[in-house]
């Protein structure tokens, strides 16, 4: 079942003021998809980049590194400079730089997100938080941070998001459940005749996800109700007609 999705522009690294942004974009500004629909103002040059990324965090969530080269060794090595009678160490011919560069405004490596900084983190950090997209006109440069902000209850993730909201209710209503005891709070009914059917592969999809939003925590084992998804599942029933609390023992 998969997440609702934001994009907010966090700021400008092209020269804004000498090109500015004409279609007036400012920081702050919130670009969603709910599972359903689109809400909010967006430059077409964005839509081709950033939607298709939005894309991604609408069914992986949190769990997106984005971009791929998070997972570069790259990352964590200094500048280099050419120096031809190293090849026959490194099989290439470079030469560490061992030093932080500092570019000039508006400098084309500054739309690097993480450039090489020596010394280096010790833990591996860099881009593991990006997830940006950059607009394509690079005199301007706007950037925008994605997020999987929450679960998506709309659209055709409607029948996964109710039956997260019920595992959810039984949780909170028992404490804490064994992860692999959480189908037995179902009956055979309601295991099989409400789409989706429930098994233990689905249900560890929709813990996972309730996880991950921060509606459940999992410990030794044993699943419980967060604050935050007490929270939830009080909003989600208040908006049931009766017949819907009855039929879904909420």
């Amino acid at each position: 079942m998969p997440f609702q999705v934001k994009a907010t522009v966090t700021g400008f690294l092209g020269d804004e003021e000498r090109y500015p942004c004409h279609f007036q974009h400012t920081i702050g500004d919130e670009f969603l998809y709910d599972g359903e629909k689109y809400v909010g103002c967006l430059c077409p040059s964005m839509c081709r980049v950033l939607i298709p990324e939005m894309m991604s965090f609408h069914a992986i969530g949190p769990r997106v590194v984005s971009p791929p080269r998070y997972y570069y060794p790259f990352q964590y090595a200094p500048v280099s400079r050419k120096v031809p009678e190293n090849a026959k160490y490194d099989g290439m011919g470079f030469g560490n730089v061992l030093e932080t560069p500092v570019e000039p405004p508006y400098h084309m490596a500054n739309l690097f997100p993480n450039p090489s900084v020596w010394p280096p983190p010790t833990e591996r950090t860099i881009l593991k938080e990006a997830n940006t997209v950059v607009c394509p006109d690079l005199r301007t440069a706007m950037v925008m941070k994605i997020q999987a902000f929450d679960l998506s209850d709309k659209g055709y993730d409607i029948p996964y998001f109710r039956r997260e909201m019920v595992i959810l209710d039984r949780l909170m209503k028992r404490h804490a459940i064994p992860t692999g005891s959480i189908l037995d709070e179902f009956s055979k009914k309601e295991i099989e005749e409400i789409y989706p059917a429930l098994s233990p592969i689905m249900v560890d999809c929709l813990v996972e996800e309730l996880q991950l939003i921060g509606y459940v925590n999992v410990v030794d084992g044993k699943a419980c109700a967060t604050d935050k998804g007490r929270g939830r599942i009080e909003a989600f029933k208040a908006g049931l007609s009766g017949e819907e609390r009855e039929a879904l023992g909420v």
